[in-house]
């Protein structure tokens, strides 16, 4: 039912109508249990409630008889000099007439009906006379036929077996029937299947209806026609790109209101795909290093890896809510941004060093890798129905399986003592300074005082803020700002200092940092050479080089 249909206006014809003022169930007309049944409904977006609202409020009653060659046909016939109608309730034989009727269209389709002798072979025997019945030859409006869709497709288990073991929460049950179209249909579909299943079951068919707009080209300006010579060929779209552009793209988009296409819109969402696979590519590489015999518990863990646990506890709710409330386009943008600043500009950052440089016991290398465990699950698991193909291989590349899939997991389980707002709200004090501490450095580096941020140890100031000192306390603030060192100092901040302007307080000094460079990673540090059997590195990568060179000949 993708073309418009309006709901026909009154018409003079004799034939069938749908009266809405005529009392369906109990005291109710149709139209006041279609207007009760819209109020129990849930609209996305809400906007179409008012919408189908106001259009049953002010229509018509609705003739559905048309006069045309084909359609389905209204299977009665009248009395010539009375006008009675049969099959009627009020006819006896009625049951008998339709069961011949059926099994005549059951056998020849709905042709049978306009068969030449169809009084004769469908009244024989169940009339005097035949001859004094007229059959009628209108058909059914084709909106009546799609508003009683629901008979079969939610109500018949037989040709839907995929109907066993649901129940609808109107029942007592947990499950919710959906209708979606464009936005058109509140005056075509929403409405036939409304008003049909209003005036046969007293209630709507569905539970909840969702409206999208049109396609429209790149600049907003016409809807996509192949009359207009303007379609982007999705087939040639996911040929050359792959499904899941599109399907990011769709999710992307605010689907409630028109959506532009074209090929520079789909660039833009090129890259986003791309950096959300990337994030998941160097998750997966990292995590060929985890093993789970070998991990830590949360409580002994730094304070970085329980920050970024909060994160997916945060995270968890906003993702499962979003996707409750089918807005997707706010489940991308809450993992874009989670995975591309969060992780990619902030956590992955700082723990590269970590992670490619400590010893395999450290206790901050498990940790990070148990972390970063828990967040490919995560974010793989929120990314399935939407990459549903980019999932699936992340997927099956770290937990192989020739009978597993992504998409036979439920959503992940996440702890709630994962939960930590003072840790949180201490730590987004950390990032404003070490916002400074960047802008800092990239002047430095701008300016080719630095190659990279490893050759500086800033001295930070901070003034009268006993709370942001509290915050950076027993923390390796070099390590958050990726510097061979730094120096946090409680004074006013000095002038020339870098500053920003919505960090008062704080200001920067560059400074180089002083000693040897790790030829391993690269820290500048007065340690290097410390241990004569390598006379290259710095005392803590001596210690993680003579773990391995251990580990390897035990391994022999």
């Amino acid at each position: 039912t993708s073309d418009v249909g309006v709901p026909p206006t009154p018409d003079p014809s004799p034939q069938g109508g749908g009266e809405s003022g005529r009392r369906v169930r109990g005291n109710a007309t149709l139209r006041e249990t279609a207007l009760r049944s819209i109020a129990e409904t849930e609209f996305v977006p809400a906007s179409g409630q008012n919408r189908l609202r106001g259009m049953i409020e002010s229509r018509p009653d609705w003739v559905i008889s048309r006069q045309r060659a084909w359609g389905v046909p209204i299977t009665v016939f009248m009395h010539k000099e009375t006008g009675e109608v049969i099959p009627s309730a009020g006819f006896a034989r009625s049951a008998e007439l339709m069961e011949r009727i059926r099994a005549a269209i059951a056998e020849k389709g709905a042709d049978a009906w306009f068969e030449e002798g169809a009084p004769a072979r469908f009244l024989t025997g169940i009339v005097p006379d035949p001859s004094a019945w007229e059959q009628v030859t209108d058909i059914l409006d084709v909106w009546f036929d799609s508003g009683s869709t629901h008979a079969f497709t939610l109500e018949d288990p037989q040709a839907f077996p995929q109907l066993a073991g649901i129940r609808r929460q109107r029942d007592g049950g947990t499950d919710r029937v959906m209708y979606l179209e464009g936005s058109d249909q509140h005056r075509g579909w929403f409405q036939s299947s409304l008003l049909e299943s209003s005036g046969t079951r007293g209630r709507a068919p569905f539970d909840v209806v969702l409206t999208h707009g049109f396609i429209l080209d790149e600049k907003g300006e016409e809807k996509m026609s192949k009359s207009k010579g303007n379609v982007m060929s999705p087939q040639e779209l996911m040929k050359n790109s792959g499904a899941d552009i599109l399907r990011l793209w769709v999710a992307s988009s605010d689907y409630s209101s028109d959506i532009r296409f074209g090929p520079g819109i789909i660039q833009g969402t090129v890259e986003s795909y791309r950096k959300l696979r990337n994030t998941l590519r160097w998750m997966l590489g990292t995590l060929a290093h985890y093993d789970p015999k070998k991990t830590v518990t949360v409580k002994v863990m730094p304070e970085l890896e329980r920050l970024m646990l909060h994160r997916l506890a945060e995270l968890d709710v906003q993702v499962r809510k979003a996707f409750a409330d089918y807005d997707y386009k706010r489940v991308v943008a809450t993992l874009s941004h989670f995975m591309n600043t969060d992780l990619s500009a902030f956590y992955f950052d700082i723990r590269k060093d970590a992670l490619y440089c400590e010893p395999a016991s450290s206790i901050k290398r498990k940790a990070a890798l148990e972390t970063i465990e828990q967040i490919f699950r995560c974010t793989t698991l929120w990314l399935a129905p939407l990459l549903c193909f980019t999932a699936e291989e992340a997927w099956l590349a770290r937990y192989p399986s020739d009978s597993g899939s992504v998409h036979l997991e439920f959503f992940p389980k996440v702890s709630a003592t994962w939960r930590d707002d003072a840790l949180a709200e201490d730590w987004e004090q950390i990032k404003r300074v070490r916002r400074v501490v960047t802008g800092a450095l990239e002047i430095e580096r701008a300016n080719k005082r630095i190659g990279s941020s490893l050759e500086a140890a800033p001295q930070v100031f901070i003034d009268d803020n006993d709370e942001l000192m509290s915050a950076l306390e027993g923390i390796d603030f070099a390590e958050v700002c990726i510097t061979s060192g730094i120096e946090v100092i409680a004074d006013e901040v000095p002038d020339g200092a870098f500053t920003l302007p919505d960090v008062p307080g704080v200001g920067v000094v560059p400074k180089a940092a002083e000693g040897k460079k790790c030829a391993r990673s690269w820290r500048i540090t007065n340690d290097v050479g410390s241990d004569p059997a390598f006379p290259e590195l710095s005392a803590r990568d001596a210690e993680a080089v003579r773990e391995f060179d251990a580990r390897k000949g035990a391994a022999r």
